[in-house]
């Protein structure tokens, strides 16, 4: 009778294992030649440290200098809601045909009225004009339906008072107020929405000596801030609800 063939065993020969292991050694041995050749001190250590670790003979106390990080430069994108909100208070300023002489920028992440002095007040004084009160109940109108605070900011130009119980600072923070009071008395806005502060001469638009320039710096700034969103850290704030009675 024939003799029945042997079955072949499965899976690779058993060299083929350990031939395996040798080719890997010497990729692993060459890798470090070609490290070592190219003179690169960071890119050896690199290298060393991952074969140390590979085979297992990195010990813990080791430590492999990294390189420091490049320093990226930050380019800060446009916020996107100051934009929004940009476009359609400079819509509805176009509509209103709101007072030419008020000026409607974006400044320090917001939208903002820029009324100079001589509309709100008269010269050395603290108190809203009667004739100013067109022009409140304009600005009010623009911005009563817009999901937005209202901030009340007094500014001064560098000049000192001349009355000793004032300063600078004094007299913006009477000026915010008095307009804050103006707005509550003519029902214009909701107190819950509004707040006034004053800077003095600390935040000038020019930083010129000529009357004109100083003349920019004594101004009110009526800042538009998102309802619910972070508001910056005042020297001098004044919340309209805690303010009543007057």
């Amino acid at each position: 009778m024939a003799r029945k063939p042997k079955k072949a065993s499965a899976g690779a020969p058993l060299w083929m294992t350990t031939f395996s292991d040798l080719v890997t050694l010497l990729l692993c041995f060459f890798v470090l030649m070609l490290s070592m050749a190219r003179l690169d001190k960071m890119k050896f250590e690199d290298a060393a440290g991952s074969l140390k670790g590979a085979f297992g003979v990195l010990k813990g106390g080791d430590k492999t200098d990294l390189p420091r990080p490049k320093v990226v430069d930050f380019v800060p994108i446009q916020d996107d809601f100051v934009t929004r909100v940009y476009k359609r208070v400079a819509t509805e300023f176009n509509r209103l045909k709101i007072d030419r002489r008020i000026d409607l920028v974006k400044d320090r992440g917001a939208v903002i009225l820029r009324v100079n002095e001589a509309i709100l007040f008269g010269s050395g004084q603290t108190r809203v004009k009667q004739e100013a009160y067109p022009v409140l109940r304009d600005i009010a109108g623009l911005i009563r339906n817009l999901p937005l605070h209202l901030r009340i900011e007094g500014h001064t130009d560098s000049i000192r008072p001349t009355s000793k119980e004032m300063s600078n600072w004094d007299i913006s923070v009477a000026r915010a107020i008095s307009v804050l009071k103006a707005f509550e008395s003519e029902k214009l806005l909701p107190l819950d929405r509004m707040s006034a502060v004053g800077y003095g001469s600390q935040r000038p638009l020019a930083a010129g000596e000529s009357p004109q320039e100083k003349a920019l710096n004594r101004r009110v700034e009526f800042v538009l801030e998102s309802i619910g969103g972070h508001r910056e850290d005042l020297p001098f704030l004044i919340d309209a609800k805690d303010q009543l009675p007057f």
